[in-house]
């Protein structure tokens, strides 16, 4: 087995500021601390000390020590919290690797909290989503991902297989004793409540996905009816190109925006029409693709004009603009003006009483967050049901079939192929965490 490296890292963000935080984890930790403040201080406690290198002088800074194991990796951790200059991290940085450390790669601190057992795999992806939450939903959920909520579903569950296995298992060994059968049914049973938790949870509509990644909102309507000044309405901000000429926007313009608290991936699509310019056709194309891809689709439309029949549309909210202008007729949906403000107000609360319907739930029940975490839950199910097809003279069979849900199951905590579940999962992360 390899020697465990010492590794460092930069922990706040790059840039010039007022303090750097750099980590260093490894049995290194200890040895370089007190090399370069004199001696090692109370764990856990900041203690001000001048950092000296051989060729002289770094900073003044508060340093702190974390013994193995009560750190976050598991392992001996020290803290620089120096002055944020680059002259200054550079130079600790030199210092370090002059000492025996090397640059940590992205997400090692966390793979190595895995590796110690202080976080699972689930924690550790709650806290990237912690890092790159944006909205306090997306806040909400990462914080309670970090405090188990998921690991403790998907572990229940796993604890009812081995209970439901270790019934099968007694079904083999008592076989001939008229228990076996029993045991059998029980274990049986216990598989069909699981089969329906498991399911339950998948039938979410990709509900913590799309709150982790951003609810996806399209925006559809001929040209020239105001879709791009409602997207800049939306964004309080100039982010798509408003014109009189129609067919202006010829391809799929999309931001990332704040709406009541929820992170909205909103898409500006092309006008609906018929037309025989090449390129604006195939704008048609990609925004009518871009609208069976969302979660919420808005059809925007001209209120002064005949209505007209966009087949294959089936919108979520049907808006009607220009109510300023002589000729507009109210209809069933959203009326407002664009251009005075007049009923913005009201489309904002609808959209944000839509999002929060399609993000939120009463229950308590925590959300899945990540496409492994169903492609891994798909197999389980796909394991479980089969083993309801085992013969009852055949609890083997059944039991096989539990052994490779366990594993699948297992596989979203880190609990088996931790290697090549760990590259996966850090591969994304930020250095120094």
């Amino acid at each position: 087995m390899a020697p465990v490296e010492t590794i460092f890292a930069l922990a706040s963000a790059p840039g010039r500021a007022g303090v750097a935080l750099v980590r260093v984890s490894g049995p290194g930790a200890g040895p370089i601390l007190a090399a370069l403040s004199g001696g090692l201080p109370p764990p856990r406690t900041a203690s001000l000390r001048g950092l000296r290198a051989k060729d002289g002088e770094i900073d003044r800074a508060l340093v702190l020590w974390f013994p193995a194991p009560a750190s976050f990796t598991g392992e001996d951790v020290a803290e620089f919290h120096i002055h944020g200059g680059r002259a200054i991290r550079e130079r600790l940085f030199e210092a370090l690797a002059g000492l025996g450390a090397r640059p940590a790669g992205p997400g090692e601190f966390s793979r190595r909290a895995v590796e110690h057992g202080r976080l699972d795999l689930t924690q550790a992806e709650a806290i990237a989503d912690l890092v790159d939450a944006e909205t306090p939903a997306q806040l909400r959920q990462a914080l309670r991902q970090y405090d188990g909520a998921l690991a403790d579903l998907y572990e229940g569950w796993r604890a009812d297989l081995i209970a439901a296995l270790s019934r099968a298992e007694a079904a083999i060994d008592f076989s001939d004793d008229g228990v076996g059968e029993t045991e059998f049914a029980a274990a049986r049973a216990r598989v069909r409540e699981i089969i329906g938790a498991i399911q339950a949870h998948m039938d979410d509509h990709r509900r913590g996905e799309a709150l982790r990644e951003g609810l996806k909102l399209a925006i559809i309507g001929p040209p020239n009816v105001g879709k791009s000044s409602l997207i800049n309405a939306l964004a309080r901000r100039d982010a798509a190109i408003v014109s009189d000429i129609p067919g202006t926007t010829r391809d799929v313009i999309e931001l990332r925006l704040n709406l009541g608290g929820y992170l909205v991936q909103v898409a500006d699509t092309a006008g609906l029409r018929e037309t025989g310019d090449a390129i604006e056709a195939e704008g048609v194309r990609r925004a009518l693709a871009q609208a069976g891809m969302s979660d919420l689709v808005l059809l925007l439309r001209d209120g002064t004009v005949p209505y007209t029949d966009y087949p294959g549309v089936a919108p979520d909210l049907l808006i009607w603009n220009k109510s300023d202008l002589p000729g507009f007729q109210k209809r069933d949906g959203i009326s407002l003006s664009l251009k005075s403000g007049e009923g913005l107000n009201e489309l904002i609360a609808m959209l944000t009483a839509m999002v929060a319907e399609r993000l939120e739930t009463q229950d308590q029940t925590p959300a899945l967050t990540r496409p492994r975490h169903r492609e891994a839950l798909g197999h389980a199910l796909e394991s479980l049901r089969h083993a309801l097809t085992a013969p009852s003279d055949q609890p083997e069979l059944f039991a096989e079939d539990l052994r490779l849900a366990l594993r699948a199951i297992g596989r979203i905590t880190g609990r088996v192929d931790v290697e090549e579940l760990l590259d996966s999962v850090f591969r994304d992360f930020c250095i120094g965490k």
